[in-house]
C-alpha cells in the first residue's frame, strides 16, 4: 500500500494534519506513507515516525511554472500510488492529484475542479480543521488524534543554548501575523511585556520570523529574543518549554498544540472559532470580542480593518491578557 498527502498550504495548516498522519498509520500499518508539501512545511515535518517520505515541492523555485508542475506530476505518476489524499483546496493541488494515476482520489467535495476527485468528503464548516482532516479515513471515529511534533537532539541542544538563563517560568509570546488585522496591537504586546518583566520567577520570551524582527519591542536583558534565530523544530522545541504561549491567531496555536503542558491563549479578532482554526489542545483559552456585527470580516483576516474601528482587537484590554497569565502562573498546576 502506497499514500500519498498533498498539501502545500500554510504552515499551521500542515501542522494541523499531523493528526491524519497518525491515524494513517493506525489504519494502515506496514503502508508507505509519503507527504508532497512545501520546503517550509517540510521542516516542520521533519522526524515525524509515522511518514515514510517527505516530498519537498518548491512552488517558487526548482518546480516553479508549468515545467516544474509537468516534472513533479511525472515523478508522482512513476511513484504508483495506491490513494492520494489532498486536503489543500486549490487547482494545483487537485490537478496534481489527478495526475498521480492512483486509483484512490480523496479531496473535499468544495475543492476547485473536485471532479477529479473519485472520492469526495463533504468540507463541514461546523468541525474543527483536525476532524475535516480525519474524516478523509473514515474509521475509528470518535477517536481523538493529537497534534504531533518531534524535536529531536538537535534542537534539543540548540534551545538549551537559547534559553540557558531562563527563570523558573517561560511566557513565550508570539507578537506576528501574515495579516495585519489579525495582529493584536504592538501597544499591548508591550504593555503585557513590560508587566511580565517585573516578575522575578519569569522569563519573556519573543519568537516569530525575520518579518517580526522590524517590530518595535523593548526588552530587558533578562528577556530573550528570538525572531528569526530558530527554526521551525526549534521553535516547537522553544514553546514545548513554556508554560504559557501568548499569540495572535496564526501557526504559533497550533505548533503549541502539540504539547499539553503548554497553556495557550490565542487572541482572535477578524476570525472567529467557527472558521475551525481555534486551538486543538484542551489546554487553552481564546481571546474575543463577542457581539461585534462585524467579526468575522474576512477568512484570512486583511491589511486594514474594513470599518476603520478595529474594534475587534483595541477592545481586547491587555489587562485581561494579564489577569490570566497571572493567574495561570500563580496556579498549582505550573
Amino acid at each position: 500500500m502506497r499514500i500519498l498527502i498533498i498539501h502545500t498550504a500554510f504552515i499551521g495548516d500542515i501542522v494541523l494534519s499531523t493528526p491524519l498522519i497518525k491515524k494513517l498509520r493506525d489504519t494502515y500499518p506496514k503502508a508507505e506513507i509519503a507527504y508532497l508539501t512545501t520546503p517550509v512545511g517540510a521542516s516542520i515535518l521533519r522526524n515525524n515516525p509515522y511518514l515514510t517520505h517527505i516530498i519537498e515541492y518548491d512552488k517558487r523555485g526548482e518546480h516553479k511554472g508549468l515545467k516544474g508542475f509537468w516534472t513533479m506530476a511525472k515523478r508522482l505518476k512513476m511513484e504508483s500510488y495506491n490513494l492520494v489524499i489532498t486536503p489543500h483546496r486549490y487547482l494545483r493541488s487537485t490537478f496534481l492529484t489527478f495526475l498521480t494515476g492512483a486509483p484512490i482520489r480523496r479531496g473535499y467535495d468544495n475543492a476547485t475542479a473536485s471532479f477529479l476527485y473519485n472520492e469526495k468528503f463533504h468540507y463541514d464548516k461546523n468541525k474543527h480543521e483536525v476532524e475535516k482532516l480525519l474524516s478523509f479515513v473514515p474509521k475509528n471515529e470518535g477517536k481523538r488524534y493529537e497534534i504531533e511534533l518531534f524535536p529531536k537532539e538537535l534542537e534539543k541542544i540548540k534551545v538549551d543554548e537559547l534559553l540557558k538563563n531562563r527563570k523558573k517560568k517561560l511566557v513565550v509570546i508570539a507578537p506576528g501575523s501574515k495579516w495585519f488585522t489579525k495582529k493584536w496591537p504592538l501597544e499591548y504586546f508591550n504593555i503585557v511585556i513590560k508587566e511580565l518583566e517585573k516578575r522575578d520567577d519569569t522569563t519573556v520570551v519573543i519568537v516569530g520570523g525575520k518579518e517580526e524582527q522590524l517590530l518595535n519591542i523593548p526588552l530587558k536583558t533578562k528577556s530573550i529574543d528570538l525572531r528569526g534565530r530558530t527554526t521551525l523544530l526549534e521553535l516547537a522545541e522553544v514553546i514545548k518549554r513554556a508554560d504559557i504561549v501568548l499569540t495572535n491567531d496564526s501557526s504559533p496555536i497550533h505548533i503549541a498544540s502539540a504539547f499539553e503542558n503548554v497553556k495557550i491563549l490565542a487572541i482572535f479578532g477578524p476570525t472567529v472559532k467557527s472558521f475551525g482554526f481555534f486551538p486543538w489542545s484542551k489546554n487553552s483559552k481564546v481571546f474575543e470580542v463577542e457581539n461585534l456585527k462585524c467579526r468575522p470580516c474576512s477568512i484570512h483576516g486583511g491589511n486594514s480593518c474594513p470599518k476603520k474601528h478595529f474594534k475587534c482587537m483595541l477592545d481586547i484590554k491587555p489587562e485581561a491578557i494579564l489577569e490570566e497569565i497571572n493567574k495561570s502562573l500563580e496556579s498549582e498546576e505550573i
